[in-house]
């Protein structure tokens, strides 16, 4: 990602908030893991529960759903945020002069609208409109949605990425082909881990909506088996898209910090300032 200097601490913010979000995902993914099936669900499979339901242990059921709701949160809004950052970037080079928003507040804008989406579902749940199995159906399709536009905008910005860099390094004669290789990387890692994620989420409630309007409810919908291969590719995926976004940046820093003497970024001119001045002060940070 490119920012300005004008933004002051901006790069800061945007590496903690990565960082942030990668640590709350996995601390709530491990939660999900570490804590006992037994004391959040009677069943392995997923079991249709009503809240308030004196016989069954629907408050279990309630909390796995809204922990496993937050970390998809948190893991879908790591990508969100690169996505605003370079949107703005691109937007910056190919329209200098149009009025920008700040990212940051795109990026709450826009995973507050995902975390809204998510307390209405479990508002709706606790209300007793739908049972637990509906909650994980209604959360479902909005991942599936996001997952499918993701793909759509890292491809596209990716390539526009690509055409800026390798333009700017051929006028000021500068290597861009490091920034180059991480953006691939980005783009097919990103690509791979969304399509799978739309996929999953798409089969599970296209067969989910099938059961229901066969049956009228979502009872013994998914075998053991069945829900065994839908957890194992659903979270190794995970795990290994945040362990390859964690080598991408880390490897960033790690370059960097040798071939600069330290320092943190490669130079690249600022487009509305133009490279013809050839001072120094008019350039700003690369980081991917």
């Amino acid at each position: 990602m490119i920012w300005s200097r004008e933004r002051g601490g901006a790069e800061t913010t945007v590496v903690t908030a990565f960082y942030s979000l990668i640590l709350m995902t996995s601390a709530l993914r491990s939660l999900w893991f570490l804590i006992p099936r037994s004391l959040i669900a009677t069943t392995y499979t997923p079991t249709p529960m009503m809240a308030f339901d004196p016989n069954v242990n629907w408050g279990g059921a309630f909390f796995s759903q809204i922990l496993v709701s937050a970390g998809s949160l948190c893991l879908f809004s790591i990508f969100i945020l690169i996505l605003v950052y370079w949107a703005d970037i691109l937007k910056k080079y190919f329209f200098p002069g149009a009025r920008r928003n700040k990212p940051m507040a795109t990026f709450l804008i826009l995973v507050g609208g995902l975390a809204l989406v998510q307390i209405f579902n479990a508002i709706f749940f606790l209300l007793g409109f739908y049972s637990s199995e509906a909650m994980m159906l209604v959360n479902a399709v909005p991942l599936a949605i996001v997952s499918i536009i993701c793909v759509c905008e890292i491809t596209i910005f990716s390539q526009k990425f690509r055409t800026v860099l390798m333009t700017l390094g051929a006028i000021n004669q500068v290597s861009t082909e490091s920034q180059v290789k991480r953006i691939m990387w980005i783009t097919v890692t990103g690509n791979l881990f969304f399509v799978t994620r739309s996929v999953l989420e798409l089969i599970f409630a296209a067969s989910s909506t099938i059961w229901y309007f066969k049956n009228g409810n979502l009872e013994t919908i998914f075998s053991h088996k069945i829900w065994d291969i839908y957890v194992w590719i659903k979270y190794v995926s995970e795990v290994a898209i945040l362990c390859l976004m964690l080598y991408i940046l880390q490897s960033r820093f790690t370059k960097d910090t040798v071939t600069n003497g330290g320092g943190a970024y490669s130079k690249i001119p600022d487009a509305q300032e133009g490279a013809a001045q050839n001072n120094p002060n008019s350039y700003e940070p690369l980081v991917v």
